[in-house]
């Protein structure tokens, strides 16, 4: 699959995602009136925040997808990253509000809570949510953007299930508190995975090199090229999530320039890096021993 037709697949995606969370979300909120749950109203408020976060991971996939320009070299699937931290952030407003209604319930002792309609709501969410989820999970391997979206949905399928727990204690023991605490779970649930995503922002806005690059093998296979004598100035980042960029200064045997081998040592080096560490854009200057010798002392 193309990277242009990569990005037609998640928007079309994202829009089916889109409309069957805002379905649900509504169903949530007539629920939630009618049960008094704060349970439910939780869920409905990630649900919220949830249809929030895929409409920004829509727009940044739609932003993506612009060529690159002189401006922007490397185009624009950075915008990617950052839909990812706006619904990381919003995550965790949710998360933090949630809670905070949970405890003022649990303090009053609040407990005019209807059972039935909170099952009935919760049911309903939960297989939404499922039909949500296998849809976006194709995608969220191969994107940051679309990894959000899948965690977030993947938040409102458990949110609902736990709802769903809540609703069936209630109604078979009559234990009111179920449903605050149901609620502080919610928000439980909400917090790693917000905390896994904005660590994966981070990562790529640092430009750190990929969790799973081992810059260590990749700078082994490069010495054991032919005609390499050493490599330094190693740096290895990612545009966005599995889009990963690598640089690097390769010191060679005369023979290599002498002999007409440069092209060729390049296509193995690009070659290796596609092959093994499924790096696509790679960049590596050759030099002979006498230009590397007076390189500044921070080349590496």
């Amino acid at each position: 699959m193309s990277h242009d037709h990569g990005h037609s697949a998640n928007r079309n995606r994202l829009l089916i995602a889109i409309a069957i969370v805002l379905a649900v979300l509504v169903v949530q909120l007539v629920g939630a009136g009618l049960s008094g749950s704060l349970a439910l109203l939780a869920d409905a408020g990630h649900m919220l925040s949830d249809l929030t976060g895929l409409v920004v991971a829509l727009m940044a996939t739609i932003v993506a997808a612009r060529p690159a320009t002189d401006r922007q070299t490397f185009g624009f699937r950075r915008a990617e990253v950052f839909g990812a931290l706006i619904n990381g952030v919003i995550l965790v407003v949710v998360a933090v509000t949630v809670t905070i209604g949970a405890i003022g319930r649990l303090i009053s002792g609040e407990t005019d809570v209807h059972s039935v309609p909170m099952l009935v709501t919760a049911t309903i969410g939960l297989v939404a949510n499922a039909a949500a989820l296998l849809l976006l999970r194709p995608a969220a391997e191969h994107s940051i953007n679309m990894r959000g979206a899948y965690l977030e949905v993947l938040g409102d399928l458990v949110g609902s299930a736990t709802v769903i727990v809540a609703a069936v204690v209630i109604l078979t023991t009559g234990f009111a508190p179920a449903d605050a605490i149901a609620s502080l779970v919610i928000a439980a649930l909400i917090v790693p995975r917000a905390y896994s995503l904005l660590r994966d922002v981070v990562r790529v806005l640092s430009e750190s090199a990929p969790a799973d690059t081992d810059v260590a093998e990749i700078r082994d296979h490069i010495l054991g090229t032919k005609g390499v004598v050493a490599v330094h100035d190693v740096h290895v980042w990612a545009i966005t999530s599995g889009a990963p960029v690598f640089t690097a200064h390769v010191v060679c045997d005369p023979a290599v320039f002498s002999g007409g081998r440069t092209g060729r040592l390049l296509d193995e080096l690009s070659g290796c890096l596609s092959e093994h560490f499924d790096v696509e854009h790679s960049t590596f200057q050759l030099e002979p021993a006498e230009h590397a010798d007076h390189e500044d002392d921070f080349h590496r």
